[in-house]
């Protein structure tokens, strides 16, 4: 690929820049670049490159090979300061937010505004700084919120607010939208617009190529670490996007089932949780079928999922499993029932992230690999095996850390915990957040063939495309309780819209 002439002034080239790790080639000769006032989205499966490149263009580590250019100034390699230095911002897919602090403390964290001889924080200064970055991305929170009582998606916004407040000349979106719903997606949309508006070049990374078609003046693809092609403006589509990542075409997301679907598996009648005390909640998860939950954010999908897990406590009504009276009333009495849940933030809830694959596999099931009261370690390794080649974790060895895995990878693992005991229900909360399309595919097809053999499936997702194309029947909520259901022949996202705002 050329490099582009000087008539376009690029703001930003990385020239023939390859990393090559013992024996792995991250990268091999990428060329790109992306001028002011662009929105350039880079697209490719997970393990594709696009986190090595980033890391590389943030300073994080430096390229074997290549060179990067910014506004004619050539480097070797970039330390973080000199990326900073230069205005490139990131928005992090694995949010990067301190919980013990407030919003205005994370935004201004490390450019603390100060006044006095002292040098004592401005607090005030740095709110009232703050509140104008937290309306233009949409947030409702307040600039002295503590972080800890923020949700995922308000995190997410945050990242987003942290981004714009320092004098960013380029800001690198990775999944930004992975937590938000269609409100405020459109919101982030419009940031991006005036972004551009403003000279700012954004590079957007993204799974949602719904999004990438609506923002994107550019595509750029990347696959196994070399460069898969580009797509002007004119040439972005749905389906060339996937050719480009992954050098085939993907059938539709929807499988139908083959077998009838059969008896109830969850019900719940008149549920009340403590997260929405006075919301009811009556719906059922049938043996054979994908039941979607769909809802805005707060509209208590989440919440449910755990009270049903036994995570909180339900409050009120009545719980069935196969037909037999069932309360959890902590995880472990949901584990020994076979209702397992695939939580939505994999990295804090889902894995214990710093362990081997090997051991997050059995973390839920010692018992099973304990002999003589002593944890058998060939037993542990043999079941992550199993889970590795049937779920194709790519990882060369099964104790090989989790952090290190792709977020495809770190959600197979979270997978095949559940799937390596005996399941009777499995709640996949946004199963597939931060996921590329090839991965999503296969936790698709193994949402069906769970589905088909029996165990009962729930899949709560904000991603719209998702739950109209992958479930058999959606339930919406909203404030809490169940709003409406909808047969698969009802489907589009205008009704599930109509249910989770409530319009008549």
């Amino acid at each position: 690929m050329s490099l582009p002439t000087a008539a376009t002034e690029p703001l930003l080239v990385l020239d023939n820049i390859s990393k090559v790790y013992p024996g792995v080639v991250a990268l091999s000769g990428v060329t790109f670049h992306v001028r002011p006032g662009e929105v350039l989205a880079l697209i490719g499966e997970n393990g594709a490159g696009k986190s090595t490149l980033m890391k590389i263009l943030g300073g994080v580590i430096e390229p074997s090979s290549g060179t990067i250019i910014i506004d004619g100034a050539r480097y070797d390699k970039l330390s973080v300061t000199q990326s900073q230095a230069a205005g490139i911002a990131f928005v992090h897919q694995e949010l990067n937010v301190f919980d013990n602090l407030d919003v205005t403390a994370n935004i201004f964290l490390g450019r603390e505004m100060r006044h006095g001889p002292l040098g004592l924080l401005d607090v005030k200064a740095m709110r009232r700084a703050a509140l104008p970055l937290l309306r233009r991305v949409g947030a409702t929170f307040q600039p002295e919120t503590p972080v800890l009582e923020l949700s995922l998606a308000e995190r997410q916004l945050l990242e987003i607010a942290k981004a714009l407040s320092i004098d960013a000349r380029v800001v690198i979106m990775d999944e930004p939208t992975s937590s938000l719903t269609l409100s405020e997606t459109n919101t982030l949309m419009k940031v991006i617009a005036d972004l551009k508006a403003d000279g700012i070049a954004v590079i957007y990374i993204s799974h949602r190529l719904g999004e990438v078609e609506e923002c994107a003046d550019r595509v750029f693809g990347l696959r196994d670490g070399h460069v898969a092609g580009e797509l002007s403006r004119e040439q972005i589509s749905h389906d060339a996007m996937i050719q480009l990542m992954i050098g085939r075409d993907l059938k539709s997301y929807y499988s139908p089932p083959s077998r009838v679907v059969g008896a109830t598996i969850l019900a719940l009648q008149g549920v009340k949780t403590s997260a929405n005390p006075r919301a009811v909640v009556d719906l059922e998860v049938r043996s054979g079928e994908i039941l979607g939950v769909a809802g805005l954010v707060g509209a208590g999908r989440t919440e449910l999922a755990e009270a049903v897990f036994g995570i909180t406590p339900i409050l009120e009504g009545t719980v069935t499993l196969d037909g037999e009276p069932f309360l959890a009333t902590s995880p472990r009495d949901a584990i020994n029932a076979g209702l397992y849940l695939v939580p939505e933030d994999r990295k804090r809830t889902g894995l214990v992230i710093e362990s081997s694959i090997c051991d997050n596999i059995s973390l839920a099931d010692l018992a099973t690999v304990t002999r003589s009261g002593l944890v058998s370690q060939s037993l542990i390794n043999a079941r992550a095996e199993d889970q590795r080649v049937k779920l194709n974790i790519k990882a060369g060895d099964v104790t090989r850390a989790a952090a290190e895995l792709s977020g495809g990878n770190q959600q197979k693992v979270v997978l095949g915990k559940w799937l390596s005991m005996k399941p009777r229900l499995i709640i996949f909360d946004e199963p597939t957040r931060g996921i590329d399309v090839g991965a999503k595919s296969e936790i698709y097809k193994l949402m069906r063939a769970l589905a088909e053999a029996g165990v009962g499936v729930m899949m709560i997702s904000s991603d719209m495309e998702e739950v109209i194309g992958v479930s058999d029947r959606i339930v919406v909520l909203r404030g809490g309780a169940v709003s409406g259901s909808l047969a698969r022949k009802d489907f589009s996202e205008n009704q599930v819209l109509r249910l989770a705002v409530g319009a008549e």
